[in-house]
């Protein structure tokens, strides 16, 4: 086992590093998982921030998605031929336009959930009684690392009202 960091120690190079290593191999996992369903990440991504909540600009969406504008336009174009998602005019600014899920992308969304709740049980079989403190500290890291003012904007104009 590991020595344990002194709380005043700086994060070594090493943990960087497997903080790194264990992103990726959770996204291939969850990628795996999912393409066996026919979906990716971001359509999962995607289909889960629309099911939560309901119809939401582009860039809240690439937010969420992670991914840049030009890509997303693309994945949402191949998005509403295959039906998943819906676009319509936003009814407070009918400049913007907001996507949605549709009832089929919210089937998919379901077999897609269980997928990915699979790879879910998996990490927590590994962490066993650990896996809620893991969730906890990575929630702080994630919270610490956040842009000051990102959530508040994203939330503004996910729910103008």
């Amino acid at each position: 086992m590991a020595p344990r960091l002194d709380p005043d120690d700086e994060i070594d190079d090493e943990t960087l590093r497997l903080l790194a290593l264990v992103g990726r191999s959770a996204e291939q996992r969850l990628e795996e998982a999912l393409k066996a369903h026919g979906a990716d990440i971001e359509q999962w991504r995607i289909l889960s921030l629309l099911a939560e909540r309901g119809g939401c600009p582009m860039n809240v969406v690439a937010e969420h998605a992670m991914m840049l504008a030009p890509k997303l336009s693309k994945l949402v174009d191949r998005m509403v031929s295959a039906n998943l998602v819906l676009r319509r005019a936003d009814e407070l600014d009918r400049r913007r336009v907001l996507i949605a899920a549709s009832p089929r992308g919210k089937q998919a969304l379901a077999v897609w959930d269980e997928a990915a709740a699979g790879v879910r049980r998996e990490f927590s079989r590994i962490l066993g009684p650990d896996a809620a403190v893991f969730d906890e500290l990575l929630g702080r890291l994630r919270r610490g690392l956040q842009v000051p003012g990102a959530e508040a904007a994203a939330s503004v104009l996910a729910d103008p009202a």
